[in-house]
């Protein structure tokens, strides 16, 4: 085929990501694969991979797997480059049974996915403050899990110590304990007697729960004026705090727009029911599906507001009176609640008032 025959051809490119390798596929908009071909995963890599999609024809979009982790740095390069990409969000169960799989055919099967417009969505865009917050927010998750572990580990190191050790720590308060931990010197070269090795662990275990207290401090102090700066409006809400707020941010991404409705993002967190009727039973099921960090951050905004709302308790009360669950409750007020952020996400404003939950869930909410 000549070049200008080549230029005037759609394209569609798909990418199935790994570490070190990337690999490509490219079909025309009929679904014809006009080729494959491996790029590392470098800058040179990402610009040779564009230049060699569009040496086939005009590259409308690129659908790549795993654009937020293996596939993050082709994402970003791609959106620099103004060329559309959606996110594969798994392989076919069919077509895998049937042609079984490799690196070359999960390509093509992305490739076609994005073509088709099926097993995708837009990618989040990765360059924005949001993308800061959600490495911050990484990184204080696991601090505060190896805290929690820490401790632990500490209170069961100190409920089978030697008796003389236990004796000293058993009754202090959890900021005396560590302090007293963190200020023993045990004599080292005795760490063959049970009570030294005991006082050794216990001031190695204190000293790292100090550490992490001051780690987490020093990110909760990067977190929270950040939090504050994206999504004020968010923050007004009855029941939303910053961490909270700041899992909802991460869910939405940089480009909160992808989400084409609040229906879309009850569904991206996990509080839209699924539909599971059949003939004459009408019935809807648990969603178990989403996002689940941001399910749990609209679970305890309702619990929240449970506590401190006194509309949210009324409708408590009247919701049990009909006869509902406690269970079946929390989710009707999660499905309030994702409708509420979602408009305080994308239409951020310095205040929004509590939705009226006396409404039926039909009706919009403000």
């Amino acid at each position: 085929m000549d070049s200008i025959a080549r230029a005037a051809r759609q394209i569609v490119g798909g990418v199935d990501t790994h570490l070190e390798l990337h690999h490509a596929a490219i079909v025309d908009r009929h679904g014809e694969i006009l080729g494959t071909r491996s790029f590392a995963t470098t800058r040179a890599g990402y610009r040779a991979m564009l230049a060699w999609m569009r040496g086939h024809g005009e590259l409308m979009r690129v659908g790549v797997e795993q654009s937020g982790s293996f596939g993050a740095g082709l994402t970003r390069h791609l959106a620099l480059a103004g060329i559309p990409v959606l996110e594969v969000t798994g392989p076919d169960p069919a077509m895998r049974r049937a042609k079984g799989k490799d690196d070359t055919l999960d390509a093509i099967a992305a490739a076609k996915a994005a073509l088709s417009g099926q097993r995708v969505s837009v990618a989040k865009d990765r360059g924005g403050q949001v993308e800061a917050l959600r490495v911050l927010r990484v990184t204080r998750t696991t601090a505060v899990k190896f805290r929690r572990a820490t401790l632990q580990t500490l209170r069961n190191t100190i409920v089978a110590a030697p008796d003389e050790v236990r004796d000293q720590l058993r009754n202090l308060t959890p900021k005396r304990l560590l302090r007293t931990c963190a200020a023993w010197r045990p004599d080292r070269l005795a760490f063959r007697d049970p009570a030294t090795a005991t006082k050794i662990a216990c001031k190695s275990l204190a000293t790292r729960l100090l550490e992490l207290d001051d780690e987490i401090a020093e990110l909760n102090a990067l977190i929270e004026p950040l939090v504050a700066e994206l999504a004020p409006g968010l923050l007004a809400l009855e029941g939303v705090g910053t961490h909270n707020a700041g899992e909802l941010l991460v869910a939405a991404g940089d480009n909160p727009d992808r989400l084409t409705s609040e229906a879309g993002f009850a569904m991206l967190c996990g509080a839209s029911p699924i539909p599971a009727s059949s003939g004459k039973t009408q019935r809807h099921r648990l969603n178990r599906g989403g996002n689940r960090q941001a399910n749990s951050a609209l679970h305890m905004i309702v619990v929240c507001r449970i506590r401190t709302d006194q509309r949210t308790r009324d409708y408590v009360e009247r919701r049990l009176a009909e006869g509902k669950s406690k269970r079946e409750i929390m989710r009707c007020l999660k499905r309030y609640v994702a409708r509420e952020t979602y408009r305080a996400l994308t239409q951020p404003t310095p205040a929004a008032p509590t939705p009226d939950i006396n409404t039926s869930p039909s009706q919009k909410m403000t």
